[in-house]
């Protein structure tokens, strides 16, 4: 029987969470400090937590996770590269009760130009005519926009943050080999709780309408598939039970997803976590399938380093104890002076490059809105 419940996944913090008495204000003014000296931190909430989590190295150290078996946070490149962690015996750790207060949102739009809107397109028609000559089913491709800031203010980002999108894993991560990172993501990789396991296929996108059911062409549900199809394949090869929801709306903030949450039991026990997680990433969400030949056209065709932005991040709990990770979408690197944003699309034969191209521009949105004060 799988006692696996996907609401109380989203809804329960980690056994190994301290409580604390805390204040925000005090947490913020421990990231900074640590952020000018350099030293390695990660504030992050669960989807509809009512809480924030941080730890905060003692050292300035760089630990590497092989196989995440250890207790800490690690945060993962999308391709070649090490995985970094925060282990929780190095940090001081502390969880602070988040504010209801709702945040104010702006209307930004940021500058482009037609030089970026000629490369995207073109990119897209490339990753069409991959798929048109049957080398793959879809290719997820992806652009990184620059936004010059007029200030910097880190407190103001995490608030906003936290506020803006409390139904996503929103984090801030800083460390001196990757730079600052922020994002708050909608898709699960892989949750892991002994033998248990949970994760989803998230594909398709809309702008979000208030009170108006989302209308999905089929490309959007094909690409969908694409994803669940190439995720339940991986699981059933590791897990003696699967079971597979129905399709279901998602909504991330500005904007809806297509949706199926898989939930099951490992064959037998061990280091699932390593196992599953080499399995699925980088998944069909963000890279395409077959995911060998997907990955080779990105690195290929995209012309820059995604570097952290669609791998993936979270806390880990050893090999008993429960450990959650999220694909690193919605994210972005910040800068002095300027915050690169990182945005893409699920790519198939039914796609419209000038489509793909305004698709980026809404996803744009989820970090503009962090940023807006400071833009």
């Amino acid at each position: 029987m799988i006692r696996t419940n996907w609401y109380l996944w989203q809804n329960s913090l980690p056994s190994h969470c301290p409580k604390s008495d805390i204040e925000m204000n005090d947490l913020l003014k421990k990231t900074q400090a640590h952020y000018r000296s350099k030293s390695p931190f990660v504030v992050y909430a669960f989807p509809n937590s009512e809480s924030a989590i941080g730890l905060f190295q003692k050292n300035k150290k760089t630990y590497i996770s092989e196989d995440y078996s250890e207790k800490g946070f690690v945060f993962a490149p999308f391709a070649e590269g090490d995985t970094l962690i925060i282990p929780e015996n190095e940090t001081e750790q502390i969880i602070v009760k988040l504010s209801e207060k709702t945040i104010e949102r702006h209307v930004i739009s940021p500058e482009v130009n037609s030089s970026e809107k000629d490369t995207y397109r073109s990119l897209v028609e490339t990753a069409i005519n991959f798929i048109e000559q049957g080398k793959a089913s879809k290719v997820v491709t992806s652009r990184v926009q620059q936004v010059k800031l007029g200030n910097f203010d880190l407190s103001e980002i995490i608030n906003r943050l936290l506020g803006l999108y409390k139904t996503a894993f929103r984090y801030v991560w800083y460390h001196p080999k990757t730079g600052l990172w922020c994002g708050a993501s909608p898709e699960v990789l892989i949750r892991i709780n002994g033998k248990e396991f949970s994760t989803m296929a998230l594909a398709g996108t809309k702008k979000y309408e208030e009170n108006r059911e989302p209308r999905w062409t089929s490309k959007e549900i094909d690409e969908q598939k694409y994803v669940a199809d190439a995720i339940a394949t991986k699981l059933h090869a590791a897990a003696s039970i699967v079971k597979v929801s129905k399709i279901k709306n998602h909504r991330a903030g500005s904007l809806m997803h297509l949706r199926t949450d898989f939930t099951g039991v490992f064959k037998k026990g061990g280091n699932n976590l390593a196992l599953l997680t080499k399995a699925l990433h980088p998944t069909p969400a963000v890279c395409g399938t077959p995911q060998k030949a997907a990955k080779e056209f990105i690195l290929r065709n995209e012309n820059y380093d995604r570097e952290y932005y669609t791998g993936f991040l979270g806390p880990v709990s050893g090999l008993k104890d429960r450990s959650d990770l999220y694909v690193n979408l919605r994210c972005m690197k910040i800068g002095i002076g300027t915050a690169h944003l990182y945005v893409g699309g699920g790519i198939t034969e039914a796609s419209q490059p000038t489509e793909e191209w305004e698709e980026t521009l809404d996803k744009l949105q989820t970090m503009i809105q962090v940023l807006a004060p400071l833009i």
